[in-house]
């Protein structure tokens, strides 16, 4: 899990890599200040959120929460998107910043979309990461498997039948304990993870 700061038009824009869902996630008030240009992005937010449930929006179901730097530096519990809820977002807020934003969120994605044409790309940025983080080259190799290993098993697992839910949280259970000697819960609670929205 790691945070960074990202920049749309000398804005910036809090951001964390979820390792295990393999994808960014963006504060939502960050986005709502440089769409909207409110001073007050936190009481937009709050008014959409209330609107979007009441006309049934799934994209309120996917809201997660992460801890991100504050103003004050401290580490505060804030909304999240991921990357493909960002973009239902942006639809919901009428803004002419919307496709300059869209194309600059393409631009961050570009690289996830690199890697997927070319999973060798996803490898190495894979052990670049981890070695950044100070792991080793052995517990780099382990967990690079491990991810490989759980795609394959994931596929496999809905090819026979098997449903996401409490047999897929065994199996995933397993998986973890393998690698990280933790169940994916005890592993989340340990990295600080929050509860993230799908």
């Amino acid at each position: 899990m790691e945070n960074k700061i990202k920049v749309f038009e000398n804005k910036n824009i809090r951001t964390v890599w979820n390792e295990e869902e393999e994808d960014w996630y963006f504060s939502v008030v960050d986005i709502i200040e440089i769409l909207t240009g409110t001073e007050r992005p936190r009481k937009y937010w709050n008014d959409l959120k209330k609107k979007l449930t009441i006309e049934g929006s799934e994209l309120s179901e996917k809201i997660g929460q992460l801890k991100m730097a504050a103003a004050d530096g401290k580490m505060r519990e804030t909304d999240v998107l991921s990357t493909k809820n960002v973009l239902r977002l942006v639809q919901s807020i009428p803004s002419p910043k919307a496709e300059p934003f869209k194309m600059w969120l393409a631009q961050v994605g570009a690289e996830r979309l690199d890697e997927i044409a070319d999973p060798e790309k996803a490898i190495i940025r894979g052990a670049d990461f981890y070695r950044a983080k100070g792991y080793t080259e052995n517990w780099i190799n382990q967990r690079l498997q491990t991810i490989e290993m759980r795609k394959e098993l994931t596929y496999e697992w809905n090819k026979h039948g098997l449903k996401e839910g409490v047999q897929f949280a065994t199996l995933t259970d397993i998986i973890y304990k393998t690698w990280a000697g933790k169940t994916a819960k005890e592993y989340k609670e340990y990295k600080g993870l929050c509860f993230f929205g799908r």
